[in-house]
């Protein structure tokens, strides 16, 4: 016995639906963003655009100093990190500078950068990952991060 032609289209219509819906609910697994690749014999890492980062030279008498990463152009504005280690631990960091073009990007670097920061001291490592719906913001702070990093290991 066949099912009827209408009923066969509906029920074709409701899976269909039924499974899209459940694949787009479906968070992948999302692997932690590596390290940036090292920079070229110029100096400059490949997602800096001009920016420069400094060894602020600020230190104290325990050993902690800070250091500033790259400018990292991002599709919507500047991010720029900042972080103080003390021999080999990352104890603070803070981003200098984030997109501010539109308000949108203002609430999106407001609320990404605070995880940003947790997850650096967390993983003591640029080995974070991208905060979802800031993709852009979070890869200008990974690569600047580690820029700041490269220079408290040289």
């Amino acid at each position: 016995m066949r099912a009827h032609p209408i009923r066969r289209t509906v029920l074709t219509c409701v899976a269909t639906v039924s499974v899209t819906t459940l694949a787009l609910a479906l968070k992948p697994h999302s692997q932690p963003v590596t390290a940036a690749p090292q920079a070229p014999a110029s100096g400059r890492s490949p997602a800096a655009s001009g920016g420069t980062g400094s060894d602020t030279g600020s230190g104290s008498a325990n050993g902690s100093r800070t250091l500033t990463g790259e400018t990292v152009q991002t599709r919507y504005g500047p991010v720029q990190v900042e972080i103080t280690v003390d021999g080999a631990k990352i104890t603070a960091a803070r981003a200098v500078r984030t997109p501010s073009g539109d308000r949108r990007s203002v609430d999106i670097a407001s609320s990404s950068v605070p995880t940003l920061v947790q997850e650096t001291l967390d993983a003591q490592s640029a080995r974070i990952d991208t905060v979802s719906g800031a993709t852009f913001t979070s890869e200008g702070y990974i690569s600047s991060l580690q820029s700041a990093l490269d220079r408290a290991r040289g």
